[in-house]
């Protein structure tokens, strides 16, 4: 029981002292009215990771046409 209770204090201190709170500044930069869509406001790493969605889901789309075209014709007889 005693051991149980020095591990979680220790655990829960640690982490409390590593990590600052962040909250309000993220709060002030999503809020910003700058014409940016919310997905894109995190700069540079949102706008890669949302073409690279964009991208996979566009080849993605032409890859499942092409099987489904490919597969509605008849096969060769050989």
């Amino acid at each position: 029981q005693a051991l149980r209770q020095i591990s979680q204090r220790t655990i829960s201190t640690a982490s409390r002292r590593q990590f600052e709170n962040r909250v309000p500044e993220n709060q002030k930069l999503f809020q910003e009215d700058n014409g940016l869509p919310v997905h894109l406001k995190g700069g540079a790493k949102d706008a890669l990771l949302y073409r690279a969605t964009t991208g996979l889901t566009v080849c993605g789309t032409i890859y499942a046409l092409y099987y489904l075209l490919i597969s509605s014709l008849p096969k060769k007889p050989n």
